[in-house]
């Protein structure tokens, strides 16, 4: 349908030229339903946004028009790396970057360039220099053994065993420590001491204190002048949340303060998660999740907004659980227990994982089976891994190969797959003997294990490649584009699709000579 479209196009075109037999990328622009719309001539093309499309040809490197017309020459000879709003381009002689609206913010000229928003830092060799879309300017800021943006925009520099801050308001000052972290403010360390920095390079608790450590988000944990304390940072000025003369220690994400030698609160980022007589021990389970033994054997699970199994003498640990279940152990056997620290499914297993969809694994070996919430055993063990049930199918492994498992523990293939990996549309991949092929959510067939690749677009478009030739298929395995193709690139922003294919000849135009005598082409 669409192959004799092209060609007859190309015969028109060729039928007052001479042609000769130099190859030639020629993509199609479709609507949805497969009428040609348009034809260009490129080696590459690339869809990297929604609003960004690159291509590639003997006349370069270009931004391209949904139509695919050239719009803006990127002057060098790939996309190096697109970090909205930034398209980098590379070209012979190193790096540089265009805003995806159109402008040019550095030549290709240098060896590293990083991003940040409306910033950009570029290196050559050990120097750099600063670009703020904004000012629309380019400024050296120096010679540096490494610099970078953190996370937040603030630009950090290194050399001679010191960190300074260029951007900053006092670019030359030396610091011995400068540390990012998963917050939004920095550990900073002076000849003074620790202190706290906001995004802008301000410090927001100002470096006296002897010790300091990030915790998590915006926590810290300090030490100065025989106290502890626990601070959130702030931009205008941090908060010491809590500080006590009793010690703190923090080790491996747990906090525990002790009260004249006993441990007595467990701690958080900015304050007291519990504070209880009688504990002996606390063990980090989970995120924010604890494991807290008390005398006479009791232990419970304690998370951040309380107990959510409470303390019991009948456990000896208790593990993060799911659907109102715990796993939790006593004398060397796994059960399952509610929030009340009672057994609903007494331990009588090796090992257990959490329930999902009121079915969880389990093992007496090293062979995994399945347990209803009722403690009913659905499945015998002879699995060598169950993954969690998801819309009414588990994965499991036996040997190397992979199942898919409804409920009952029957196997929905027969025939076990090398790879089996769930998407987000709901399918799933699969692949034997080094080729793919596609399942529906409910585990029957759309497309064998005969294809080199499957790319799920989205739902009921495929596009797939077999014997080096790609086409598109639908869920009924019938072809939307037929896989006679060298590449296929979805542009759904623009409700249309480009689809390459090579052809011979190139036609060139050849000037007829007024005396009968044709001049020759080139």
């Amino acid at each position: 349908m669409v192959t004799s479209q092209i060609r007859s196009l190309l015969a028109l075109l060729a039928f007052s030229f001479v042609y000769t037999t130099l190859p030639a990328q020629t993509w199609g622009v479709y609507d949805l339903q497969g009428n040609l719309k348009s034809l260009a001539i490129y080696d590459r093309i690339e869809v990297l946004s929604e609003t960004v499309i690159t291509g590639k040809n003997e006349k370069g490197l270009s931004m391209l028009s949904r139509d695919l017309r050239p719009v803006v020459d990127l002057k060098g000879d790939e996309v190096y790396q697109y970090l909205a709003p930034w398209i980098l381009v590379k070209g012979p002689k190193g790096i540089g970057a265009f805003h995806e609206y159109g402008m040019q913010a550095l030549p290709l000229e240098y060896d590293e360039i990083q991003t940040y928003y409306n910033f950009l830092l570029g290196r050559k060799g050990k120097e750099y220099w600063f670009f703020e879309k904004g000012k629309e300017k380019t400024t050296a800021i120096g010679t540096w053994e490494k610099a970078n943006f953190t996370k937040n925009g603030i630009l950090i520099g290194q050399k001679a065993g010191s960190y300074f801050l260029p951007l900053s308001k006092d670019p030359e000052r030396p610091y011995k420590l400068i540390q990012e972290n998963e917050g939004n403010y920095l550990l900073a360390q002076e000849n003074t001491g620790f202190g706290i920095l906001n995004f802008e390079g301000d410090y927001v608790m100002q470096p006296t204190l002897a010790q300091l450590e990030h915790t998590r988000g915006d926590y810290f944990y300090g030490y100065d002048q025989n106290q502890y304390l626990l601070i959130k940072g702030d931009h205008i000025k941090s908060d010491v949340s809590y500080n006590s003369y009793h010690k703190i220690t923090r080790e491996g994400g747990l906090m525990l303060e002790y009260i004249h030698g006993k441990l007595r609160r467990v701690m958080e980022g900015d304050g007291i998660l519990l504070d209880s007589v009688g504990i002996e021990s606390v063990k980090l389970v989970g995120d924010n999740l604890y494991n807290v033994n008390f005398r006479g054997n009791k232990v419970g699970l304690l998370g951040k907004k309380g107990w959510q199994v409470l303390p019991s003498t009948d456990l000896n640990w208790i593990n993060p659980g799911a659907e109102g279940l715990f796993p939790a152990g006593k004398g060397g056997k796994t059960g399952f227990v509610n929030s009340s620290g009672k057994w609903v499914i007494e331990p009588r297993f090796a090992e257990a994982g959490n329930f999902s969809e009121r079915i969880a694994s389990f093992r007496n070996s090293s062979k995994w089976g399945l347990v209803g919430m009722d403690g009913h055993i659905i499945s015998e063990p002879k699995w060598d891994e169950i993954k969690n049930f998801s819309s009414g199918i588990a994965i499991a492994q036996d040997n190397g190969q992979f199942f898919l498992l409804e409920k009952t523990g029957s196997m929905l293939n027969q025939e076990g797959f090398d790879k089996v990996c769930r998407l987000k549309e709901g399918y799933f991949l699969v692949e034997r003997n080094g080729k793919r092929g596609l399942l529906s959510s409910v585990g029957t067939e759309i497309l064998p294990t005969d294809f080199d690749n499957i790319q799920v677009e989205k739902l009921d478009f495929f596009i797939v490649s077999k014997g080096g030739l790609t086409g598109v298929l639908n869920e009924k395995g019938d072809a939307i584009f037929p896989i006679n193709y060298q590449e296929i690139v979805a542009d759904w922003a623009g409700n249309q699709i480009l689809a390459k294919e090579l052809y011979k000849p190139v036609v060139i135009q050849v000037e007829e000579s007024t005396k009968g005598k044709r001049k020759k082409g080139a």
